[in-house]
């Protein structure tokens, strides 16, 4: 049996181990760093933190599966709104709007849910509210996949772009006759994650410190080290996916559907369990958003977010699982850098603003989507294996050439 060659470049298997031990106590001791230039940083990377989440979610139909998908982002806002009505006062509005609008249904919302929950609405804890947003946000998943089935490439673009709109024109119209999301107003008044009995928001008046036995840090600090740990548990589920059968024949189907359904794979189950799965990640980041944000409304979740995330997996490497991660840490944090660096240099340059960070992030994201198609087509942080690149038929053809160095 003939020794297994590494290809050039391509680290040994320890120098990889000590270098993940090595990134992970930098992700640890980030926040006090980070706290000498002010707690804002920290919230940057906590907000970033949640899109690599996305991001993740997204590579399961995208990367592995190969099914482009444009409205992603509603899944987000299924986990989102979903926490905002059973973390916030909005359901004893929900119920008022029953009352005056259905005296029968209000009435019997009203038995169902005594007087308390009439009053002050419902407070679930969040750790019984993301299971439910996993499963609400991978329902609405299959119900996207099912009628998709035979669609490919462009046309399952523009369906999938379709529904993400669908969900959020319904959120933002979903205040009358009865009042369930608050419309464009959004919902506000969410109650903040607790971790055994601890708010990460901290106690009231406590300047939004967090008390942890001896230990006080800032509330996104705390927040920071939730999400870094969803984020790693979420890349772990990942990595497991990937190369177990069903992320075998995800991959299978990405590169010939017609191929994997002759060797016995069933691509409708492969794929609506692709929908699925990915959008439960979507709907756990929502609802870890709704409670770091307190408030949700419908702007969240617009097109522009569903194709930044979609930017995200591309930029960084379609199907490997850590060049997403970078993709999604660099252009989540990016329109916050340009907002905390441009604008000041303009102004001391110039005197005024001639471009905005918000121009200039857009005019970013479209070069930098146009140079890593032209000269880096499986991304900056391509997978090692061909195999697991979408662009394996390529690499496979360039070593099969006569005269490859890779002969």
């Amino acid at each position: 049996m003939s020794p297994i060659r590494l290809r050039p470049g391509a680290l040994d298997p320890a120098t990889r181990r000590r270098l993940g031990w090595l990134l992970l106590v930098v992700a640890l001791v980030f926040p006090f760093i980070a706290a000498q230039f002010g707690n804002s940083w920290v919230r940057i990377v906590d907000q970033a933190l949640l899109y690599v989440m996305l991001a993740l979610g997204l590579n399961i139909v995208v990367g592995f599966a190969g099914l482009l998908d444009l409205g992603y982002i509603a899944f987000y806002a299924l986990g989102a709104y979903m926490t905002a009505l059973l973390a916030s006062p909005q359901f004893a509005a929900v119920i008022e709007s029953f009352i005056n609008q259905y005296p029968a249904i209000g009435n019997a919302l009203v038995a169902i849910a005594g007087p308390e929950v009439v009053k002050n609405g419902i407070h679930l804890s969040l750790w019984a509210i993301v299971p439910l947003s996993a499963a609400l946000a991978a329902l609405f998943g299959a119900l996207l996949g099912a009628p998709t089935l035979k669609l490919r490439g462009d046309y399952l673009a523009i369906v999938t772009l379709g529904f993400g709109e669908i969900i959020r024109i319904f959120m933002n119209n979903l205040n009358g006759p009865v009042n369930i999301t608050n419309g464009p107003q959004g919902i506000n008044m969410i109650d903040p994650i607790r971790v055994f009995g601890v708010s990460l928001a901290g106690q009231p008046g406590s300047g939004a410190m967090v008390q942890v036995g001896p230990l006080a840090m800032p509330s996104v600090n705390a927040y920071y080290y939730l999400f870094l740990g969803l984020t790693l548990l979420t890349m772990f589920i990942s990595l497991r996916l990937q190369h177990s059968r069903l992320g075998r024949a995800w991959i299978a189907i990405r590169e010939d559907e017609i191929a994997a359904q002759a060797m016995g794979i069933n691509t409708r189950n492969m794929k609506l369990l692709a929908f699925a799965m990915g959008a439960s990640f979507g709907g756990v980041a929502g609802a870890m958003f709704a409670s770091f944000q307190g408030f949700v409304s419908p702007e969240s979740f617009s097109l522009t977010e569903s194709i930044a995330v979609v930017a995200m997996v591309v930029l960084g490497g379609m199907g490997h699982i850590p060049g997403v991660v970078l993709g999604g840490l660099l252009l989540a944090a990016l329109p916050e850098l340009l907002r905390h660096v441009v604008e000041p240099v303009q102004t001391a340059i110039f005197g005024v603003v001639l471009l905005e960070a918000e121009v200039l992030r857009q005019l970013l994201y479209g070069l930098a989507m146009v140079v890593i198609m032209l000269y880096r087509p499986a991304g900056l942080w391509p997978s090692r294996r061909a195999e697991d690149r979408p662009t394996a038929s390529h690499d496979a053809a360039a070593a099969a050439a006569p005269g490859s160095l890779a002969r």
